[in-house]
């Protein structure tokens, strides 16, 4: 499987984009976001998703994502979007001019978690790397595309068989930011077996 552009599409569109063979640009919607449930109590499923289509059950998908925000909860980075109860996503979400928070959301079966570490607010740009083995995945970050680090390992509970993932930017106040999307490649998974404790 090698990454085409042409592949992707359109779960929602943004307020506006442009499309190159290896760039997408997304400006957001205010008010956007996904979430679902869990302490807040609200559903949010309306952000921008852009995403292609697989069965391929082993596979990793790497992004470079460049952005300027200002405003709180502003984020972009990668997605697996099934339906609006079944997804994950990992980003950078804006707090304030001090730091940010990178993190990562599973939400399986209308319930959503959230994962986060503070970061300095001056990062303006990461890389993510999600990889597939079946219906486990594995989310990592990187600050030059080289070295990675593990963000999570989790389970999707309707993510065994054919999958939808991509790329995703919101704002869910009253904002609108910029979100640059390069260096997008499909690769064999970089994810390797386990190699410790035997399965039950």
């Amino acid at each position: 499987m090698k990454f085409d552009v042409r592949n992707m599409q359109w779960t929602r569109e943004p307020l506006d984009y442009t499309i190159q063979e290896n760039q997408v640009e997304i400006v957001t919607r205010p008010f956007t976001d996904l979430w679902q449930r869990t302490y807040y109590h609200f559903r949010n499923d309306n952000a921008p998703v852009f995403q292609m289509h697989t069965n391929e059950k082993y596979f990793s998908f790497t992004v470079k994502t460049e952005f300027e925000r200002e405003h709180r909860f502003d984020q972009c980075g990668i997605v697996i979007y099934l339906d609006s109860e079944n997804w994950l996503k990992a980003s950078v979400e804006y707090e304030n001019e001090n730091y940010q928070h990178l993190g990562s959301v599973v939400t399986n079966h209308g319930y959503s978690d959230w994962a986060t570490t503070e970061i300095d607010a001056s990062i303006k740009e990461i890389w993510y790397r999600l990889s597939r083995r079946e219906d486990d995945y594995c989310m990592e970050c990187s600050k030059d595309g080289i070295k990675y680090s593990q963000m999570r390992i989790c389970h999707m509970w309707n993510g065994g068989e054919d999958i939808n993932f991509g790329i995703y930017a919101c704002s869910p106040e009253d904002s609108t930011f910029k979100a640059r999307f390069t260096n997008m490649e499909i690769t064999e998974c970089m994810w390797r077996a386990h190699d410790g404790q035997e399965p039950d």
